[in-house]
């Protein structure tokens, strides 16, 4: 069955990471939409939690900052959503290496408690998950589809792994449903910048920012595909609106692909920002995949989602909320 987004309309959604990049544009859409939201955030250091981003809608919504590795809490908060986006995790794959046990409790500990807390209080909630295609490890064939073999080179890239792994053996066994979207490089408004831990479209911004020079590992012409967060949003609200997607993994991705070398070029140009080239460092290296853009199609022939914003529009819309709002954002 196929729902239009009016479904959303006094409907009862939960976001978790709803005070992060993606979870917060998307709780603001959804407010929009008429929704009963309420956000699940820990607030932990460096995971991009901000609450300016939900400036907007701060009176409109419900807010919980608690850890989802805590189960007890975890269960009052999901019973009778009716749909639950869980954005919630670990992002970075340089902490994931230095800190793995914290990594697996933020993003295998987390959703096992999640999908197990709906099973036994919530079993009729419509669930999506934001993976990541680092699943894929080094691309042996591009564009990247569903079915590429999956080798994480990080350990972020492994628990994200199994994480989807939970969403769908309890739809296969429980009918929890579930669809899985692996992200691809999505960048925007309320992007963490304060950090140099959660990729590279992070770093170039903030460097940008600071007036300083951006560095650019090796050559620069590592290929990659980039999605507006808006156009991200969108596709998180029709993924819950198709039956057809549950039960399901779908790639993001873009119908342009860019170097990043030429992302920084695109920033030189909206901005008085100049870059270098410098070689990759040898923890930087390690966990580089080299060229990677996603097929999307398999999401798009269901849902008939398509990214609107090209990367230039994109990142001007990008610089300019950060210079309105530098002080939130840019303490560093």
């Amino acid at each position: 069955m196929v729902y239009d987004e009016s479904w959303y309309s006094g409907r009862s959604v939960l976001i978790t990471g709803g005070l992060g990049f993606i979870g917060s544009s998307l709780a603001i859409r959804m407010v929009a939409l008429g929704a009963k939201v309420t956000l699940l955030d820990a607030m932990l250091k460096e995971c991009g939690g901000n609450w300016k981003n939900i400036e907007p809608i701060r009176e409109q919504v419900r807010i919980f900052q608690d850890d989802m590795r805590n189960f007890q809490a975890l269960s009052l908060v999901v019973k009778e959503q009716d749909a639950i986006f869980h954005l919630a995790g670990q992002v970075s794959h340089g902490n994931s290496m230095r800190e793995p046990l914290t990594d697996l409790g933020l993003n295998c500990v987390s959703t096992m408690n999640l999908v197990e807390a709906c099973r036994i209080h919530n079993p009729k909630a419509r669930i999506v998950f934001t993976s990541t295609r680092q699943v894929y490890g080094v691309p042996q064939k591009l564009p990247v589809k569903e079915n590429h073999p999956v080798l994480p080179i990080d350990v972020n890239g492994i628990n994200k792994l199994a994480a989807e792994y939970y969403h769908l053996l309890y739809h296969r066994t429980y009918n929890l449903k579930s669809t899985v979207l692996r992200l691809t490089n999505t960048y925007g408004p309320r992007l963490q910048i304060q950090n140099d831990r959660q990729g590279f479209i992070g770093v170039f911004l903030k460097q940008c920012l600071s007036g300083r020079e951006i560095d650019i590992f090796g050559d620069g012409m590592q290929v990659r595909d980039f999605n507006y967060v808006d156009d991200v949003v969108q596709a998180l609200v029709l993924s819950l609106l198709h039956d057809q997607c549950f039960g399901h993994i779908f790639n993001l991705g873009s119908r342009d692909r860019y170097t990043l070398l030429h992302f920084a070029q695109t920033l030189a140009t909206l901005t008085d920002v100049t870059y270098k080239l410098i070689p990759f460092p040898v923890d930087k290296k390690l966990i580089d995949i080299g060229n990677y853009y996603g097929d999307y199609s398999a999401f798009s022939d269901i849902t008939g989602w398509q990214p609107q914003m090209d990367l230039h529009e994109g990142l001007a819309k990008t610089l300019a909320y950060f210079q309105a709002h530098r002080i939130n954002y840019l303490t560093a």
